[in-house]
């Protein structure tokens, strides 16, 4: 090939690049599919423009900051308006107008919903009906991982264009949701979508799903350049790994570190990098790949953390002329440490942005009144990519009811209002299961329930976030105790340069350190009931975890609840290892208004007298304190505890057969020595 026709294809692969991010003609249902899966998109800003909103049921009594009902929590049952269509009632959750396309739908409670319908460009009839527990659970013709259930929370990421209007409806109400959609510029061609448009695009959808499950995969292979260093770096030392002269792209970075505290190491050890003569990321490294605090195992579309401690991020990182990545030791002991940047060409042009990593961390935080906590606040021209939170919870209770209020270029009132921290981060309900995602995941929870450290992740593909001159992202510090927290808010965004942050006063030479992290009260002696294994519960009878969200009386700060719902219903626990001789048995448990009469038996054998545990003086739900039962006589293996609903109160609430465990306290009886 001659020097000529190289340049030529040079100048027409900038061209292309640096072209229409929609498909010729246009955005189609294919043409999102494939910027899905298109890592170099995000890193250029966007056209056809477009903004990215969120319809969702916040309470609508927040109205203003000034007002006393800026942190309404009633988040469910909240619609635009109730409509008549054929003589079914139908609640509409989005009604946007001009070309467009929902790129993200999450729920908590779809079942509630009933069927979900999409009615595109002004149609009488839907393009799309299915139950909405279908749709966003992995049933109907999308499955995993564009459409799955995550720790309780239903997501959806199927891209659902339209050229002139969308309306979205649910035939029931009592549900949770966010709506995330783009905007297209006025005059934009926009595919609508239907059935007959995703049956012809499920070749494409088929290679997006396998592309999305397998991290790291590239359906554009291309000459890497890799770049190493490693070696060991002393307090206050920093190491620099200087990169090829641009213009190119670091496509993906690879982080290990070791040391004695390997928590402290990530969280001490920053990385910092330069783009073109500016310092566009200030990140501890375990928090700059989601990690939080510690090595905590997960796999992503942008981020991965393996057993043996290596952290890698897939982010395009454009630069035009020069880039330094630079690690640096801030604790007061030593860390080892390998670095490797993969880089590729990349063809800058006016509509090519800089990476950005900005950092937070406050401790301690008052959980004693609600307020509005600040990711970051940016200056400039860019696309909100995603961030990562990673806390401290010194209890059980939940901490996460605050939502997300994200504000775009100037918004008196933000365009992304939520439900919940746990539904921004696309879970629901406070579950402390891990998940993994492509564009989401919960990699640490310390547990019991929600206590100690959570580290939360939540990327954008379709659902970044556009802005022309600003971006502020605020989220609510809504806790159900008032108790001292630490959060650490890691963002990632790309901006034109010269984009400005208010995180830039964060940056320190000292070490961020980790949060201590309080005890949970605990009986001594106690097995926590929540820990042991259920050998048999009523077939129709609920049963859970309750965190202790009003006091701190219970052991563990958690208790068991089981729903029986009649006179007989039992529900038996087994003792997790066998004990010899007799034993002195103490329960510990609560007492609610629709708590019934329960009878303990032990080895098959009643101990101790019925208990009542409906609290007939208040509505409150509150500890019983210690309990004595009487003695028992173990056989071998581990004793099996049965809790029997044998009444009620006369004054319970109906049902008047619940009831909560706590713990149970065994103690040997001791022998006459007279």
């Amino acid at each position: 090939m001659t020097r000529l026709t190289l340049a030529m294809v040079a100048v027409l692969s900038a061209a292309w690049c640096c072209a229409a991010s929609g498909a010729e003609g246009g955005i189609t249902y294919e043409s999102l599919l494939r910027e899905m899966i298109d890592r170099d998109a995000i890193a250029r800003f966007p056209d056809p423009a477009c903004t990215c909103r969120q319809a969702s049921s916040y309470d609508r009594e927040a109205v203003s900051p000034e007002k006393d009902t800026w942190f309404a929590n009633a988040d469910r049952k909240q619609f635009i308006r109730v409509e008549e269509n054929g003589g079914r009632k139908e609640w509409v959750l989005m009604d946007a107008a001009g070309p467009g396309a929902v790129v993200r739908f999450w729920s908590a409670n779809p079942d509630q919903g009933g069927v979900v319908r999409f009615y595109l460009d002004g149609a009488e009839q839907p393009a799309l009906e299915t139950p909405l527990s279908d749709l966003l659970g992995g049933t109907w013709r999308v499955g995993r991982p564009l459409s799955a259930v995550r720790a309780r929370g239903w997501n959806l990421y199927l891209p659902i264009p339209y050229a002139r209007a969308c309306k979205v409806t649910t035939d029931k109400d009592d549900i949770y949701y966010q709506i995330n959609y783009r905007t297209y510029a006025p005059g934009t061609a926009v595919e609508t979508f239907s059935m007959d448009v995703f049956t012809r695009g499920l070749p494409v959808l088929r290679e997006v799903t396998r592309t999305l499950s397998t991290v790291g995969r590239d359906l554009r292979p291309r000459p890497m350049r890799t770049l190493g260093k490693t070696g060991r770096l002393t307090p206050g030392q920093a190491a620099r790994l200087l990169l090829s002269p641009g213009p190119h792209a670091v496509r993906e970075l690879t982080v290990r570190l070791q040391a004695d505290d390997v928590e402290n190491a990530y969280r001490n050890t920053v990385l910092r990098m330069e783009f073109d003569g500016q310092e566009t990321v200030w990140c501890p490294v375990g928090d700059f790949f989601g990690s939080g605090v510690g090595v905590n195992l997960f796999r992503s579309w942008w981020q991965r953390v393996e057993a043996d401690g290596s952290m890698t991020c897939y982010w395009p990182m454009p630069y035009e002329r020069s880039a330094t990545i630079v690690l640096e030791n801030l604790g007061d002991v030593p860390v080892e440490f390998a670095a490797t940047a993969r880089m590729g060409d990349w063809n800058w042009c006016d509509r090519s942005m800089h990476f950005h990593a900005t950092w937070r961390h406050e401790y301690p935080i008052s959980t004693e009144k609600k307020h509005d906590w600040n990711y970051v606040e940016i200056k400039g021209k860019g696309v909100y990519a995603g961030d990562a939170l990673a806390l401290v919870n010194p209890t059980t209770v939940w901490w996460g009811e605050g939502d997300e209020k994200i504000y775009v270029d100037g918004e008196s009132f933000p365009s992304h209002f939520g439900t919940g921290t746990e539904d921004y981060y696309g879970y629901a309900w406070g579950d402390s299961h891990f998940f993994e995602a492509p564009f989401h995941a919960q990699s640490r929870v310390d547990g019991p329930v929600v206590f100690g450290h959570t580290a939360l992740l939540r990327t954008r593909s379709l659902d970044a976030i556009p802005f022309n001159r600003s971006l502020k992202f605020d989220i609510e510090v809504w806790h159900w105790r008032a108790v001292q927290v630490a959060y650490a808010a890691t963002t990632y965004f790309y901006a034109r340069p010269p984009a400005t942050h208010n995180r830039l006063a964060d940056r320190t030479k000292t070490a961020p350190g980790v949060a201590p992290l309080e005890s949970v009260r605990r009986v001594a002696g106690a097995v926590e009931v929540e820990a042991m294994e259920i050998v048999s519960v009523p077939p129709d009878a609920a049963w859970r975890i309750e965190a202790n969200w009003r006091n701190a009386a219970w052991s563990g700060d958690a208790q068991m609840w089981f729903g029986c719902k009649g006179k007989g219903e039992a529900v038996e626990l087994r003792y997790p290892e066998p004990v010899k001789g007799p034993q002195k048995v103490t329960i510990h448990a609560s007492r609610y208004p629709d708590y019934g009469i329960i009878q303990v038996f032990a080895g098959g054998n009643p101990v101790g007298k019925p208990i009542d545990l409906c609290n007939t003086e208040d509505k409150a739900l509150v500890a019983t304190g210690p309990i004595a039962l009487g003695t028992f006589e173990p056989g071998p293996g581990c004793p099996i505890f049965r809790f029997e609903v044998v009444g009620s109160n006369p004054k319970a609430v109906e049902p008047g057969t619940y009831f909560g465990i706590d713990c149970i306290v065994l103690a040997p009886v001791e022998a006459d020595t007279e």
